[in-house]
Formats: C-alpha cells, sequence, structure tokens
C-alpha cells in the first residue's frame, strides 16, 4: 500500500511530567535589622554551605521615604558576609506605573544584571511596591532563563495581593500587562516596617483587593472587614497588619487550590472588579490608582450582579457602605467618557479583557457576599445602567 498524505499515520509521543513549587511567605517586622531570620533563611534554604549572591533593587520612593534602609541592608549582608554578599551596591529604580510604563526600565535592568554578572543560582532581590516587583521580576524571569528572586513587597496592596502571586508583568502598547511571565519568586517576605511608612491614600489603596477576595472567597472575612471598618479606617495598625495576612491567605489559597495557577484557561476569579478598574486606570492616565480603581469596578460589578438577578437585592448597598467607610472615592467623572464612535470609552474594557483572556470572555460575579461566580457575556446596557447607580450613590 503506498504510503500518502490521506492514510500516514504520523509518529505522535506525548511528553508528560509535572513539578512542586514550594516556597516560604514570612510575615515579619525589621526583616533588614541583624537578628532577623528570615532572608537568611530564605537564601539559604536548599544550599546552606554556600554564599550566594544578590543584586538588591529598591524602589526610589522607599529609599526616599526610609533613607537609612541602605544602610540597614549593607550592615545585614556584612553581618552574615559568611553565607550572603551583596554585589555591588543598592540599586534605586523608579517605583510606580511609570516603571512598567518606560520601555527602558526592563532593558536597564537586564544590562544591570550582566554587568554584575548574575547567574542562575544568584538572586535577584526586589524591595518595592507592585510595579517595582513586577518589573524586577520579569528582568528576573527571563535572564538566563529565570534567576531565583525574591520579593520585598512595600505596600499594602501588594502584601496582600499582588506580591504572594506568582505572576510578572510591564505595560505595552497602551496595554496593562501585555507582556510578562509567571514564574513563582523563590520567596516573600512581608515586612511590616514599610507600611507604616506608607501615606494614608496608599495604606487605603490596597484595601480594595482585600474586600475583593473577600467577596469572591470568605464572607467571615467580609463581615471581619465590615465590623472593623472604622479601624482600618484611621489606618490601626493591628488591624491592618490582620488584613494583609488574611487577604494574602486567600490570595495564595486561590493559586494553590484553584487549578489553574498559571492561568491556562479564560477564569480570573482574583481578577473580579478589574475588567473595568484597568480601563479607568488608562483613561485617568493613572490618576486614579490600582486599587483606587478597583474600588470602583468592585461597585460597579456587585451593583451588576444585583441587576442580573445573581446577588440579593441590598447587597450592593452593604458593599458600597464598607467601600466608603474605608474612604474610597466612588465616582470619576471619566467613568462618562465616549470614544469617538459614541460609545462609553469603559466598555472597551471588557474587549481588551476578552483579547487577554484568549478570546472567550470570563468575568466573575457574585452569586452571594463569599462567593463568586463566572459569566461570559456582560450586556452594555446594564453596565450603563450601574454607571447611573455609581454617579448617584457614589456621590451621595
Amino acid at each position: 500500500m503506498l504510503d500518502t498524505p490521506s492514510n500516514r499515520v504520523e509518529d505522535i509521543r506525548l511528553q508528560s511530567f509535572s513539578l512542586t513549587y514550594e516556597f516560604p511567605v514570612a510575615f515579619t517586622r525589621d526583616a533588614f535589622g541583624i537578628g532577623n531570620r528570615c532572608l537568611i533563611d530564605a537564601l539559604t534554604r536548599r544550599e546552606p554551605d554556600k554564599r550566594h549572591k544578590c543584586a538588591i533593587f529598591v524602589d526610589k520612593g522607599v529609599l526616599s521615604a526610609m533613607p537609612d534602609l541602605a544602610a540597614h541592608i549593607g550592615g545585614y549582608f556584612a553581618a552574615h558576609a559568611d553565607k550572603i554578599e551583596m554585589v555591588g551596591s543598592v540599586l534605586p529604580v523608579a517605583g510606580g506605573e511609570i516603571c512598567k510604563n518606560n520601555s527602558e526600565t526592563v532593558p536597564n535592568l537586564l544590562v544591570t544584571l550582566s554587568k554584575l554578572a548574575i547567574d542562575r543560582h544568584s538572586y535577584t532581590i526586589a524591595v518595592g511596591g507592585g510595579a517595582l516587583l513586577d518589573a524586577v521580576g520579569y528582568a528576573s524571569a527571563i535572564f538566563h532563563r529565570g534567576v531565583r528572586h525574591i520579593r520585598f513587597p512595600t505596600t499594602v496592596l501588594a502584601q496582600g495581593d499582588s506580591g504572594v502571586g506568582v505572576k510578572n508583568a510591564v505595560n505595552l502598547f497602551g496595554v496593562k500587562n501585555l507582556i510578562g511571565t509567571f514564574a513563582p519568586p523563590w520567596a516573600i517576605i512581608n515586612d511590616s516596617a514599610f507600611i507604616g511608612i506608607l501615606p494614608p491614600r496608599e495604606k487605603r489603596a490596597g484595601m480594595a483587593e482585600a474586600v475583593k477576595v473577600a467577596l469572591i472567597r470568605d464572607s467571615n472575612f467580609f463581615g471581619w472587614l465590615e465590623n472593623n471598618a472604622d479601624a482600618l479606617a484611621t489606618f490601626s495598625a493591628p488591624h491592618l497588619d490582620r488584613l494583609i495576612k488574611d487577604s494574602a491567605e486567600l490570595h495564595m489559597g486561590q493559586i494553590r487550590l484553584g487549578g489553574d495557577p498559571f492561568e491556562a484557561g479564560s477564569a480570573r476569579p482574583l481578577d473580579f472588579g478589574h475588567w473595568s478598574a484597568h480601563k479607568l486606570e488608562q483613561l485617568t492616565d493613572h490618576e486614579v490608582s490600582h486599587g483606587e480603581a478597583v474600588a470602583i469596578g468592585i461597585a460597579l460589578d456587585t451593583r451588576y450582579s444585583v441587576l442580573t438577578g445573581l446577588l440579593a437585592k441590598g447587597e450592593d448597598d452593604r458593599v458600597l457602605r464598607l467601600l466608603k467607610r474605608l474612604g474610597f472615592v466612588l465616582w470619576d467623572d471619566r467613568l462618562r467618557h465616549r470614544s469617538a464612535s459614541g460609545e462609553l470609552a469603559l466598555l472597551q474594557g471588557l474587549a481588551e479583557f476578552r483579547e487577554h483572556l484568549g478570546g472567550e470572555l470570563t468575568v466573575t460575579l457574585l452569586a452571594d457576599v463569599g462567593r463568586g461566580v463566572e459569566v461570559h457575556e456582560m450586556d452594555p446596557a446594564v453596565v450603563s445602567q450601574c454607571i447611573d447607580w455609581l454617579e448617584q450613590a457614589g456621590l451621595a
């Protein structure tokens, strides 16, 4: 019998293997105090007899707020010089969204890593907010196909959410997080000393992600947020510590147990409230910060859940009350901005979300407080009604 394209059987081999990722997430204070073991233990946990090289990148804003930080870091490495080595000096990097928007950030980081001769058994340590962690994490993931990376999140948002995840990304072509990687860090160290130096606006912004994860995963945590909203609104340190820990544990639980840690599918439960938040950040040129935009997105999607019959009436008002008690401003006139075609510009966020997900829209809404549910379409007319409601309720 002739071997023709119509009857040829290809030789197909199935390649299959699995990997286990494990990394510590430490909650501590004054991690660069000489007697604090969190960092030295993280660096030496697999190779205790080796001297480890580290390149250290710190958010310029953090260095400005903590002028002695570089000296403390240097002192820590000097005290443990038999085990760890700081290559060069502390390297300042501009933080905030400009860090992710600047096309030179990642190339400059790669040049620095090359000059410092960082290898696959060396470490990069990033100290800063979520944007800096994203940029340094991405550079670390692609340098030598991945070098060991340790995160020191310094904001409420990063310590309770983005900093304890497995994603790294920067913005490109005006699109948020367009290029990036899934690369679990070597370790995460949440140092509460960094939270105390934050301005009130940043402390508050980070609470939005805690409200989000409570709404989709834990009604008891949501109740705790309600019961302690006044203390949180005045930035009580013990209450902020509890919010960060509970939020971080819920986010880590979703990644660990949700069945899709590298987001191969289309569901993004941890992005509740985010389709509109990302677009609002863009429409305001990041004048509205990520956490502030997420608070608005939470309010909109909770209202949408009520209007479409998924969530009981009145629960939208309950969520709105909590966000207001925490101090969030829940309206921005640019929610009304229209594109050249006359469409609400915010709705373009749905198209961008769909593209990011791989072509199928999957949005998390609420079936109950503490229970998210996935839907695959959103009615623009109902979204418009939600905006009407938020303008009235958010400004009341």
